[in-house]
């Protein structure tokens, strides 16, 4: 397997072993090599068109104006950008002969790819998620590249709903959450430790505030479908929809489409299977709600319910954590592990779970 190092400069060597020895891995080595050849040439040619008198001074500014320019070639270049795409990552807590340092949830954040698993929609709710309860309570936390990253990839959840309209409710209300926290860190800047410059942090404000108008001015396109559609299905089969559903508010937009959907989303049974899917007994005892009748008003329980206890997590794909390796790993990424019996080791990462594994 690959052998991680540490030191100043960056959170981990990557080594490959090849015919030669073990090698570190680069994967943006060539890029910069590049780039900082084109610069020093720039540089040079520079220097030589100057004057005899004023040579030594010349070569002194433009050497600087030259690491200057490497530095902003660097940072700009968004294929030197030092964010890894990993499926799995290795989760260490403590300094050991091989290692040392830990990770971190920066760190974390910043190596496995959750670019590529927004595109795929049995993860989407799952990095959804997770980029909310950070935005809640660790987004103090994360490095300067980690915040870079997060709303690298806030920004291309943005456009994907734009572009496909899916799921716009849940990225109304993660933005909600991020500028509620904005804004307070933004008020009590030097109470709180905030990483980079405040006038960053502001125009990240207004690029949220931009998001959250183009969400709110978003227009569901009207298909024109002459096949069957979902008003043609029959009643059973309606039904049975609706009862797949694990969101209250999914059941309600749901029923807002025809007065027959409408009906059947107003059904007590649904939404008592939907309280016992996500709640248990004792805590209906505790916020019993009574329609005008004497019947218990269910619809009303599950978004009573919700506010005092959390509902049940469920999604298409999760993140797991393999205890025997302590590798962090997408389910298909192929982790190699090396218990005799890997499925025994394995354990399902919710998004709260996540940010539990990096707090030391």
């Amino acid at each position: 397997m690959p052998f991680l190092g540490q030191d100043w400069r960056s959170p981990g060597w990557r080594w490959v072993k090849t015919e030669d020895g073990w090698k570190r891995f680069e994967p943006f080595g060539a890029a910069l090599q590049g780039g900082n050849s084109q610069l020093n040439d720039i540089s040079h040619a520079v220097i030589l068109t100057g004057d005899d008198d004023d040579e030594m001074y010349a070569s002194e500014d433009c050497e600087s104006a030259a690491k200057k320019r490497k530095k902003d070639h660097c940072r700009n270049n968004t294929d030197s950008q030092c964010f890894y795409r990993e499926n799995w990552i290795y989760v260490h807590k403590e300094s050991t002969r091989e290692r040392h340092g830990y990770c971190t949830l920066g760190e974390a954040f910043n190596r496995l790819d959750f670019s590529s698993a927004i595109k795929d929609i049995r993860r989407f709710n799952y990095v959804v998620k997770l980029l909310q309860l950070i935005a809640k309570s660790q987004l103090t936390s994360l490095s300067g590249a980690a915040q870079k990253n997060y709303f690298s990839i806030l920004d291309k959840i943005v456009r994907k709903v734009m572009e496909d309209h899916h799921n716009p409710r849940l990225i109304k209300d993660l933005l909600q959450d991020l500028s509620s926290t904005l804004c307070i860190l933004i008020r009590g800047v030097g109470k709180s430790v905030l990483v980079g410059n405040i006038n960053i942090w502001m125009c990240r404000l207004e690029t949220i505030r931009l998001w959250q108008q183009q969400l709110k001015n978003l227009q569901m396109n009207k298909q024109v479908n002459d096949g069957l559609t979902l008003s043609d299905l029959p009643l059973h089969m309606l039904s049975n929809i609706l009862h797949r559903f694990s969101d209250g508010w999914d059941i309600i937009t749901l029923g807002q489409v025809t007065p027959t959907l409408y009906m059947l989303s107003e059904d007590r049974q649904l939404w008592k299977k939907l309280c016992q899917y996500h709640f248990a007994e004792k805590q209906f005892c505790r916020h019993l709600i009574l329609s005008e009748k004497g019947h218990i008003d269910w619809k009303l329980m599950y978004f009573a319910l919700q506010k005092y206890y959390p509902k049940k997590e469920q999604y298409g794909d999760t993140l797991h954590f393999c205890r025997h390796c302590s590798i962090l790993f997408w389910k298909d990424s192929g982790h190699p592990c090396t218990a005799s019996d890997p499925n025994t080791c394995l354990m399902p990462v919710s998004p709260q779970h996540f940010i539990d594994l990096f707090k030391f």
